[in-house]
């Protein structure tokens, strides 16, 4: 009798633990509409972004001892067009090829930038608070990751021409909690 009332506690609590870690997975990879973060910073050198594209999902991970934990989330829109980045004015966001990550080469204060995105509003603030520069083997110049100033309601979706593109109070919560100069940025291909 003993015996069996643990085998049922062992199942009953198995199946609860199956359904909840479905769960947690599920709401981790479902559209982000608001900043979540999940855990607390042990170890910020160990930091890194994953840009999800079929999300439209920055993730940041802190790698530790038991693996990659997702630390922080954020919805993004990328380039108008999928696929990766082949030339300038293409509007593709670039990818990462055969796993090499891009860089944050540097972070620049990005508040008075001005944009013409030839949609018929003329040149307008567009980059939000901080542009993060990356550094990796792309054509084109000046991808970055960078706030949405005029372009808020384009985050989550697609629509940029090709930059990873938050809503500025994303960006600054970015920069002010895990980004940094040299850390490593991970972008899923589409289909992924």
């Amino acid at each position: 009798m003993h015996r069996r009332y643990i085998l049922t506690i062992t199942l009953l609590l198995s199946s609860l633990l199956t359904a909840w870690s479905q769960n947690a997975v599920t709401n981790v990879y479902t559209k982000v509409l608001d900043r979540t973060v999940y855990s607390c910073v042990y170890n910020p050198d160990s930091l890194h972004i994953l840009i999800s594209k079929p999300l439209r999902t920055l993730f940041v991970y802190e790698q530790r001892c038991t693996g990659a934990a997702i630390v922080a989330a954020y919805p993004v829109c990328l380039g108008a067009n999928t696929g990766n980045k082949k030339r300038r004015g293409d509007m593709k966001t670039p990818e990462s090829v055969n796993g090499k990550p891009f860089f944050i080469s540097e972070i620049v204060n990005s508040s008075t930038w001005r944009h013409d995105f030839a949609d018929g509003r003329g040149v307008m603030p567009a980059y939000g608070r901080w542009f993060m520069r990356l550094k990796g083997n792309y054509p084109g110049t000046s991808i970055g990751i960078h706030g949405s100033t005029g372009n808020h309601y384009s985050v989550p979706g697609r629509g940029s021409e090709g930059c990873i593109r938050m809503r500025d109070e994303d960006i600054i919560h970015l920069k002010e909690n895990y980004a940094f100069v040299g850390m490593s940025v991970y972008i899923e291909k589409d289909e992924q």
